[in-house]
């Protein structure tokens, strides 16, 4: 079941996004704000424009599957899950919290998330198998898996790819959240991507590269590679960490960090709200 948001209306979206993952993040006093405001905008698009789902049915076998590889960007899909109708909003306050099953990487207990990940580097292989499933099964659903681009240092990735283009996989389409950030710096001074796309393109995969903020590209996008019948896709999308808060925004501290006191949450939520 899809929506038909506008780009207005997903801008709107992703505001909102961003807006529940700072509260839970300050409200847990811990989380990782950073990624998930990067991908705000990504997951406004699946989940409100492009997905085959429905959230009272959320173990429909003929569903689209959505695979959060970066498991740790969880406040960002768990708020966009909780928008969507998979499981009251009101739950998100107990994010990190004992006896909760917000758990601060995403795992199957919580409606909508189809694998349990946290440990970079996993979620792609699971991925993978799922869309060769669907071939097997007969299935016309399409996988999604999200990566982080410090998570892409994982040997585990590389061997996916191969998989992926070995198989022809038409149905699965990787999105790399290029942030260019990781937990303890710029991603190209611990581990040099170089030219990302080419490499990409050698593993044969049809490579796509975005603005990740930019809802039209977005769009434009996930619409091409539904349309590439020749093997799987990867989306490149360059984003900024910490996108919409500028004390956030490119800073590593953020990656795994709540805003630290009231007068950072306060202004968090201004400049989200008046950045549309």
């Amino acid at each position: 079941m899809m929506q038909n948001y506008s780009v207005s209306d997903l801008k709107k979206m992703a505001a909102s996004i961003r807006t529940k993952s700072v509260e839970m993040v300050y409200a847990a006093k811990s989380g990782h704000p950073g990624g998930s405001l990067s991908l705000a905008d990504i997951l406004s698009v699946l989940y409100f424009k492009e997905l085959n789902i429905d959230p009272l049915k959320p173990n429909d076998p003929d569903r689209d599957r959505v695979v959060l590889s970066k498991g740790h960007a969880s406040p960002g899909f768990y708020a966009t899950l909780s928008l969507r109708g998979y499981f009251p909003e009101s739950l998100l306050s107990g994010f990190r919290k004992l006896n909760s099953k917000l758990e601060g990487h995403v795992h199957r207990g919580v409606p909508g998330v189809e694998a349990s990940t946290g440990s970079l580097g996993q979620g792609f292989g699971i991925g993978v198998g799922m869309a060769l499933a669907a071939r097997l099964d007969g299935k016309s659903y399409r996988t999604y898996v999200i990566l982080g681009d410090g998570e892409i240092e994982e040997g585990s990735v590389w061997e996916s790819l191969m998989s992926g283009y070995k198989y022809k996989l038409s149905n699965l389409t990787a999105i790399i959240d290029r942030n260019r950030v990781q937990q303890t710096g710029n991603t190209d001074d611990i581990m040099p991507l170089h030219d990302l796309p080419a490499a990409l393109r050698s593993f044969g995969w049809n490579t796509i590269e975005i603005d990740g903020h930019n809802i039209p590209e977005i769009i434009e996008a996930i619409h091409a590679a539904k349309g590439y019948n020749d093997g799987p896709t990867v989306i490149v999308a360059n984003t900024v960490k910490g996108k919409g808060v500028s004390y956030m925004e490119n800073n590593p501290k953020y990656h795994g960090s709540p805003p630290k006191d009231e007068n950072e949450f306060r202004q968090a939520l201004e400049e989200i709200a008046g950045g549309l």
